[in-house]
């Protein structure tokens, strides 16, 4: 009998699919040449799409650009205050190691050119970062896209025909010189370190003098503002009692420079669970307390612990709000207690996607990398060679990720923290498939073994690298490099058993010597 061709165990393969159509070219506004705007760009050009870069400053990096300048307002309660765009104090370095830091094909190394001096330290200054940047944006010709000293005055839709509509003007320019000009879409990388987010209790209001007896100053989580108005550190010794609030790495920075020229440093921690003050060990005029309970006309600082000082200072270390002044979406986006939403993958409004997009939103992650990740998954959309879930899908999945933070007990103002779902959720177990409803396949199983040996932070650092991983794999691109993930990992420990030393001191070089070995394909 003959062999029945339909019998065959391999059998014909049907047709292969029809190829995707050829990318499409967009004209595409990015507002903003921090890292975010810089990597943003660079990754739409590369997909082909034409880029117009707006900054303000007079040159890229940023947050990262140091600006010794303070506000005339610092608490940010003047509308029309001149506002210095920079988060620095002088003293910053990193508090991730510059082999994590970098873009994944752009290596943060060591200058070795002649004529160039750089900063060697692992763990280097902010003018080191700027430094890269820099380079980065010559050596891929993002230069020549940017606009500098411009402002964006406005970005809207026009609805008749599904255009960006972005108003700018020269910085120091009148009414007569400002410029309009249509985008198919507008790709939002202004940064959120300039708007001050304040702690409130009795004793506070957002129309508060400044001639209280106690002297409130923002420090806006890092700045120098307050380290300015001390004058020179090393020269001066003020008798000042200051009460800082908030527990931040840069919080903890400040604290450790200021406690070297003030008479005594008390920390207000949302964090501490102490029922009394505890005098941090090394110190003998810093003491951590609980959350401020009120402050009073006299100067009289009350804590939750029930103990109270008299204050001169109050430092405000309580980072900052997300803030688009320049955007008009109609209201759908909004910023609501710090969440910006709603955003589809912290990134893509559902109902405005892709033609609006927000990068680097997300924080407590390596933030230089994975923008990288996000803007090449903004890039291929735009060009149709990504594609992306219904909108109604997209609305769905945001809902859905929006309930499970509000069941787990997380504030909205910690949507955008990634690697902190678990620690402020109720349990552990049930937070791990926190992203399977968003998207992104749940924490591996690996990982929550680690819980019962190590810190929860760190175990909570994996979500950031499945979303990265995620957008990767949405990109056709590698997934996050092994050895830069267990570097955040040691990093994490490092700096939690020796916070005051861990930029100088580590454990890692097997990974350090992974990482160098990587970057050889990168390098001259």
């Amino acid at each position: 009998m003959p062999f029945s061709s339909h019998l065959s165990p391999h059998p014909t393969p049907p047709p292969p699919p029809p190829p995707p159509p050829p990318p499409t070219s967009r004209k595409v506004a990015v507002i903003g040449a921090g890292a975010t705007g810089l990597v943003a760009a660079r990754e739409l050009r590369r997909e082909g799409h034409q880029v117009v870069v707006f900054e303000r400053n007079n040159r890229v990096g940023g947050t990262w650009v140091y600006d010794p300048r303070t506000e005339s307002d610092p608490l940010g309660r003047d509308p029309l205050r001149s506002i210095v765009h920079t988060s620095l104090y002088d003293s910053l370095r990193t508090n991730l190691p510059r082999e994590s830091m970098g873009f994944r094909d752009y290596p943060f190394v060591v200058v070795k050119e002649e004529g160039k001096q750089g900063d060697p330290r692992r763990f280097p200054g902010h003018r080191e970062v700027c430094r890269y940047l820099s380079d980065f944006a010559h050596h891929f010709g993002i230069i020549g896209l940017i606009r500098f000293e411009t402002e964006v005055l406005r970005v809207g839709l026009n609805h008749e025909n599904k255009k960006w509509v972005v108003a700018s003007r020269r910085i120091g320019g009148v009414g007569d010189d400002e410029k309009v000009e249509v985008f198919d879409a507008v790709v939002v990388c202004n940064g959120h370190y300039s708007e001050p987010r304040l702690a409130r209790f009795p004793g506070t209001s957002s129309s508060s003098s400044s001639s209280s007896c106690i002297a409130t100053l923002l420090v806006l989580a890092m700045v120098d503002c307050y380290l300015n108005s001390l004058a020179n550190l090393e020269a001066i010794e003020l008798e000042l009692v200051v009460v800082l609030i908030g527990s931040s790495a840069s919080a903890q920075d400040i604290s450790r420079d200021i406690s070297g020229v003030a008479k005594e440093v008390h920390i207000a921690s949302r964090s501490s669970s102490d029922s009394t003050p505890i005098r941090l060990p090394g110190y003998d005029n810093m003491w951590l307390h609980s959350m401020i309970e009120s402050t009073h006309e006299d100067g009289r600082v009350i804590f939750q612990d029930g103990s109270s000082v008299y204050a001169d200072v109050i430092l405000h270390c309580t980072g900052y709000e997300f803030h688009f002044p320049f955007l008009d979406t109609n209201n759908i986006v909004r910023v609501e207690d710090n969440r910006v939403g709603p955003l589809y993958q912290h990134v893509l409004p559902p109902t405005l996607a892709p033609w609006l997009s927000f990068i680097g939103l997300t924080w407590k992650v390596i933030p230089f990398p994975l923008c990288e990740l996000q803007s090449k998954w903004v890039a291929g959309v735009l060009s149709g060679r990504i594609p992306l879930p219904t909108q109604e899908d997209m609305m769905s999945s945001v809902s859905t990720f929006y309930s499970k933070l509000e069941a787990a007990g997380i504030p909205k103002h910690y949507t955008h923290n990634i690697s902190d779902y678990q620690a402020i959720g109720t349990t552990i177990i049930n937070t791990v498939t926190l992203y399977v409803s968003n998207g992104v396949k749940a924490c591996h199983s690996e990982y929550a073994s680690i819980y019962t040996a190590v810190k929860m932070d760190v175990l909570i650092m994996c979500f950031q690298f499945e979303y990265a991983d995620w957008l990767a794999s949405q990109s056709g691109f590698p997934a996050t490099e092994e050895w830069r993930k267990q570097m955040y990992f040691a990093n994490g420990k490092n700096r939690d058993a020796q916070p005051e030393t861990y930029r100088d001191e580590w454990y890692d070089e097997d990974l350090i010597l992974q990482a160098q070995q990587q970057f050889i394909q990168f390098l001259p």
